[in-house]
C-alpha cells in the first residue's frame, strides 16, 4: 500500500512538480477552448455583437507565436541560472531553484497559453464555433491576455534577482533553517532515543544503494505496535545506504517476509540528498559555497563572509540534545544528528580554505564564540574549531600585524 507521505512526497519532487503543473494548465487550457461552443450553447443570454472569426483567429495567433517565444526564453533564462548557480555556488542548490515556485507558475502559463492559443486556433479553422461561440472565446482569450501579463511581470521581476549568489545562499539558508526548525521539534522524530542494540537482534538490509531522504517514523511505529517489536534505527537521513549495510535491528519475532519488506519500505533511498528531512546537508550546502567562494581562481571573501553568518542563524536553531520522555513512545529507538557534526559541516571548509584571508577569520571567531555562547551544548565543538581555525592562521598569514588583528576579538 502506497502511503500517504510517499504520494505527498512524489509531487513534490522538484522535476516532477514543475510538469506536473503544467500539464494540469494545459489540459484546463484545452479544455476550455475546446469547450467555448458548448459552453456558449448553455448561456441563456444572446450577445448581440457578431465577433469575427478573422479577429479571434488573429488575436490568437499572436498569443500563440508570442507565447512559444517567452517560453523559450524562460527555459533558456532557468537553464542559465541553474548553470550560473553549480559552477559559483553548489550544484546542491539547482534542487532549490528547480523547485522555485514562481519560474514553475510562470513557465507553466506561458506553455498554458501557447495550447489554449493553438487549441483556439484549430476550433476556429475548423469551424466549431458558432458567433456565441467566438464571444465566450474571446472572453476567455481577454482573462488569459490579463493572467499573462500580471505573470509576465512577475516573471520579470523575479529575474532580476534569480541565480545570483545572494539569491542562492538566501534560498540554501532558507531550506537549511526551515529543515533545523522541523529537527528543533521533533529531534527523534517521535521516537525513542537510541539505546544500545541487543547482540540478538535481527538486521535489515537495504534493497536499493543510495541516500536515505526520508524515515517513515509513523509507518515504523505502527509496524512496532501490531507485531511487537522493539526497532533499533542503524541510519540518520542523509546516510548511503547499500544492501550490506543495516536499515535497522529490530528485537522479536519479524520472520515473515511481508513483514520484513514492510520494514524496509519504511525508508526512502534516492541518488541525491535532498534538504526537506536532512538538517545537515544545509550546513554542509552552505560551508560548500563558502569554500569555492575563498577558492584562489575565486577568491571572493565577501560571499565567504555572508555564508559565516548564514550559517549562525541556521545553528542559531540547534536543538539540545535533551532525551524526551519515553512515556507515550512506540519501542522504535532512533539517533540524531550530534551538534558536532553540524556545526563541523557548515565551518571546516571556511576553516580550511579561508585561514588565509584576514576579513574572513575575524568573522569565523567572532560567529563561533558567539555560536559557543548561544548554544552551551556545542560550546566545545566550537572551541575547537576556534582552535583549529588559529593554528592555521598563524601557518597561513605572515605579516605580524595583519595576524595579531586576525586572532583578536
Amino acid at each position: 500500500m502506497i502511503s500517504l507521505t510517499r504520494i505527498s512526497r512524489f509531487f513534490r519532487h522538484a522535476g516532477r512538480q514543475i510538469w506536473f503543473r503544467a500539464a494540469v494548465i494545459s489540459a484546463t487550457s484545452v479544455v476550455i477552448a475546446a469547450l467555448a461552443g458548448i459552453v456558449a450553447r448553455a448561456i441563456p443570454y444572446e450577445f448581440t455583437g457578431d465577433v469575427g472569426q478573422s479577429a479571434v483567429g488573429k488575436i490568437l495567433e499572436i498569443i500563440a507565436s508570442s507565447m512559444l517565444a517567452v517560453t523559450t526564453f524562460s527555459m533558456t533564462a532557468m537553464v542559465s541560472a541553474y548553470s550560473s548557480a553549480t559552477q559559483l555556488a553548489t550544484p546542491r542548490a539547482t534542487q532549490l531553484m528547480i523547485s522555485d515556485r514562481t519560474s514553475q507558475n510562470a513557465l507553466s502559463t506561458f506553455l498554458g497559453s501557447f495550447i489554449f492559443a493553438v487549441v483556439g486556433i484549430i476550433g476556429l479553422q475548423t469551424h466549431l464555433y458558432g458567433g456565441q461561440g467566438r464571444v465566450v472565446l474571446l472572453l476567455a482569450t481577454i482573462i488569459l491576455i490579463v493572467l499573462v501579463e500580471v505573470t509576465l511581470l512577475r516573471w520579470i521581476a523575479h529575474l532580476a534577482a534569480f541565480g545570483w549568489m545572494a539569491d542562492v545562499i538566501d534560498r540554501v539558508e532558507n531550506a537549511a533553517c526551515a529543515a533545523m526548525s522541523a529537527f528543533a521539534r521533533n529531534p527523534y522524530d517521535g521516537a525513542r532515543p537510541a539505546i544500545a542494540v541487543p547482540a540478538s537482534a535481527m538486521a535489515i538490509c537495504s534493497i536499493d544503494i543510495g541516500y536515505v531522504t526520508h524515515i517513515d517514523a509513523e509507518a515504523l511505529a505502527l509496524l512496532a505496535q501490531k507485531h511487537d517489536l522493539a526497532i533499533h534505527v542503524e541510519v540518520l537521513t542523509g546516510t548511503l545506504v547499500h544492501p550490506n549495510r543495516p536499515l535497522l535491528r529490530i528485537v522479536g519475532d519479524a520472520s515473515s517476509d511481508p513483514v520484513r519488506k514492510a520494514l524496509a519500505n519504511a525508508f526512502t533511498a534516492e541518488r541525491h540528498r535532498r534538504f526537506d528531512h536532512d538538517p545537515r546537508l544545509g550546513v554542509i550546502a552552505l560551508g560548500e559555497i563558502a569554500g569555492r567562494a575563498l577558492a584562489p581562481a575565486t577568491n571572493d571573501p565577501g560571499t565567504a563572509i555572508e555564508v559565516v553568518n548564514a550559517l549562525f542563524r541556521v545553528l542559531s536553531l540547534l536543538p539540545a540534545d535533551a532525551p524526551p520522555s519515553d512515556a507515550d513512545r512506540p519501542p522504535v529507538y532512533m539517533a540524531r544528528p550530534s551538534a558536532d557534526e553540524l556545526v563541523r559541516g557548515g565551518f571546516v571548509p571556511i576553516i580550511r580554505e579561508g585561514a588565509g584571508e584576514e576579513e574572513v577569520v575575524i568573522r569565523t571567531r567572532k560567529v563561533l564564540d558567539a555560536l559557543g555562547k548561544a548554544l552551551p551544548h556545542g560550546a566545545e565543538t566550537t572551541q575547537s574549531l576556534s582552535d583549529e581555525l588559529r593554528r592555521n592562521v598563524e601557518r597561513n598569514i605572515k605579516d605580524d600585524r595583519a595576524l595579531l588583528r586576525a586572532l583578536e576579538i
